[in-house]
């Protein structure tokens, strides 16, 4: 048997998966791909995503640069969610992801 280094996953693809590999993180990513869009806007496009998840969720994808929150001061006051340049560039690899899961993957059953 030959001596093989172990492959480690590249720091990028830990850092890329610590933020995306979370549960609804992409689907939200994909939703705003359509555009701007509200909280609620967000919530019926993620079906079954709960108001504190997608709200920690838009946390998270704001502090890390792909979406960026605004607050319309109205009136009324909205708060509105859109892609940066960033967020705008996985929508594609997302897609590509999607093509590659609808040919390769089974679907697993919901519990």
């Amino acid at each position: 048997m030959e001596n093989q280094t172990a492959h480690r996953c590249d720091a990028a693809v830990t850092l890329a998966f610590s933020i995306l590999g979370k549960r609804w993180t992409g689907m939200i990513v994909d939703s705003l791909g359509a555009g701007e869009m509200s909280f609620t806007d967000v919530r019926r496009a993620v079906s079954g995503i709960s108001d504190a998840v997608l709200s920690d969720r838009l946390a998270e994808l704001t502090h890390s640069g792909l979406v960026e929150r605004r607050v319309n001061e109205g009136p009324p006051v909205s708060v509105v969610y859109r892609l940066t340049s960033s967020g705008e560039e996985l929508v594609p690899l997302l897609g590509q992801l999607g093509q590659w899961a609808q040919a390769n993957l089974r679907s697993v059953p919901q519990h």
